[in-house]
């Protein structure tokens, strides 16, 4: 059964529409659509399944996004080691951009892709770098976050793509949503070469995710799915 997305009728009621609609931010998950494409192919090996989601996923997320966007789209994808970054391209003039960067930056529709050892060292001059101090940017309660983290293959360096805005209790794990965060890090971290994604979801039009929708293909093919607020 497909998930029935609130939406607003008009762009003027956006703000108010976003204020009311967060009682039941499980709404949002696209959980059902998920188990029942798995339903389907679970009798298949674990690259057979994956296979099917790298062909079906992306659509349905993308699909997803563009009807609950109060944006433009221009939806574009990218690669970066195993993992691909569908994104929302927002081109504008440079000084709208550095006037306000959460609004004007392109934002991930999803990221998506397989668990990997990572070779590199975790280039954090360059996610200091991006934008701007954390802190006059965002707050403080904010940190620079990785979509994917460094530990299972993400990457800032010529991929700022995977930089986000993320609520510090939920990145550094300190709130008990940001304990279950870190333990399906860490379960990507300690199984490489499974299946994971992280897709943002945005109730206003800027770049900093309202929630964040973190899924995992087990290694027993079993689907974990968190749905993490990434409000203040």
């Amino acid at each position: 059964m497909a998930t029935n997305y609130p939406t607003p009728q008009t762009k003027d009621n956006y703000a108010q529409f976003c204020l009311t609609n967060m009682e039941n931010i499980d709404a949002y998950s696209l959980r059902s659509e998920y188990e029942n494409i798995l339903s389907q192919i679970k009798e298949l090996g674990y690259d057979e399944i994956v296979k099917k989601f790298f062909d079906t996923l992306p659509i349905l997320w993308t699909e997803k996004y563009k009807t609950f966007s109060s944006r433009l789209t221009d939806i574009c994808i990218v690669s970066n080691g195993s993992f691909h970054y569908i994104f929302d391209d927002v081109p504008t003039d440079e000084e709208s951009s550095i006037k306000d960067p959460t609004r004007y930056e392109s934002r991930i529709v999803t990221v998506y892709g397989i668990s990997s050892q990572q070779k590199n060292k975790r280039d954090d001059g360059r996610l200091r770098g991006w934008i701007g101090r954390t802190e006059e940017i965002f707050g403080k309660s904010w940190d620079k976050g990785h979509f994917i983290a460094h530990s299972f293959g993400g990457a800032i360096d010529r991929n700022e793509l995977n930089a986000f805005p993320q609520k510090r209790t939920l990145n550094r794990g300190w709130s008990p949503q940001g304990k279950i965060y870190r333990k399906m890090e860490r379960y990507c971290c300690d199984n490489t070469g499974i299946f994971c994604f992280n897709r943002p979801i945005y109730l206003d039009e800027t770049f900093r995710p309202t929630l964040l929708e973190f899924g995992i293909l087990t290694i027993n093919k079993n689907l974990w799915i968190e749905l993490f607020d990434n409000r203040q």
